[in-house]
């Protein structure tokens, strides 16, 4: 695959775009994943509202979107409503769970490439840290490393990645784990309590899951940011690894949300690290250099959802 990356971080815009909003076409932005970044995206307390024109996208009424079509029947209605923006971010898909194809994945995404080459606009899709599979116990995963998906969700990843590689200005973000869209803070405790593996021994110091993580806040900065760069014609990687640099433990998350859970034993084909290298998106100026911190994730969350006052 051709590398368009560039380590350049300033990267200079058209007088035109810098006196104005970056117009962006959000698909499948009322899902759960959407819910988070648009709160983001449209509050003045974060800084954002004067970069962005969003048009939220949804297939029926009732959900806050700005406009409705189907992405893969109204071919026509997408292709005007990615006319009207500077650029296309894909949102839509399907997660484990849900009860259909996965390989939905790969259709909407085409559907959105399809829309963003009849109208030359940069289209950016959403993959997932799930094409990594097991990945590497020591080194983190970059980019250009081997994929070894487990799931039938990260296999459609990968064929999803593969099918842009036929279009032009399309960037495949390969997205952590997001605090409040995954499946330790972004979903209820069952009612017997939470469990979590734990590794290093009961005993001696023991440890939760290690994730690359993001907040949702700063994922919502690093894609207005990558928008403006895309709409600026400025050249970004054709895949770029997503989260905050280093590693956060899911017991750490939990405490700092003070949620209590019951340790355990970690079984043996548990995966204790999943860590991505995400210095192509700190020398762009996606996300800071600074670690991750849980009790920062866990603020981000909250000043979302309205917690902090």
């Amino acid at each position: 695959m051709a590398d368009n990356f560039s380590t350049q971080p300033a990267l200079a815009q058209p007088a035109a775009l810098a006196q104005r909003p970056v117009r962006v076409l959000a698909v499948g932005a009322t899902g759960r994943l959407g819910r988070l970044l648009v709160p983001a995206w449209r509050s003045s307390a974060f800084g954002l509202t004067s970069g962005l024109e969003l048009a939220l996208q949804a297939r029926s009424e009732g959900k806050g979107a700005d406009i409705l079509f189907d992405p893969l029947a109204d071919s026509v209605d997408f292709r005007r409503a990615a006319e009207a923006a500077d650029v296309v971010l894909c949102l839509a898909g399907v997660t484990p769970g849900q009860d259909v194809e996965m390989g939905l994945n790969v259709t909407l995404a085409q559907a959105a490439c399809e829309a963003g080459k009849a109208t030359e606009r940069p289209v950016i899709l959403a993959s997932s840290a799930a094409v990594y599979g097991r990945g590497s116990a020591d080194l983190p995963l970059a980019e250009d490393g081997p994929l070894a998906p487990l799931s039938d969700y990260g296999r459609a990843k990968v064929a999803m990645e593969e099918m842009a590689r036929g279009y032009a200005r399309t960037c495949c973000l390969r997205i952590g784990n997001v605090a409040g869209a995954d499946a330790l803070l972004g979903a209820e405790a069952p009612a017997a309590g939470r469990v979590l593996d734990m590794f290093g021994g009961m005993a001696d110091k023991p440890h939760g899951p290690l994730r690359s993580y993001i907040g949702p806040v700063t994922l919502a900065q690093a894609l207005a940011r990558l928008a403006r760069f895309l709409a600026a014609g400025a050249r970004v990687p054709e895949i770029l690894n997503m989260a905050e640099p280093d590693l956060v433990s899911m017991d750490a998350l939990l405490r700092a949300a003070g949620e209590p859970f019951t340790p355990r034993p970690a079984p043996a084909e548990a995966i204790e690290r999943v860590e991505l290298d995400v210095s192509r998106a700190v020398a762009l100026g996606l996300v800071p250099e600074r670690p991750v911190e849980a009790t920062r994730l866990v603020a981000e969350l909250r000043q979302l959802r309205g917690d902090l006052r």
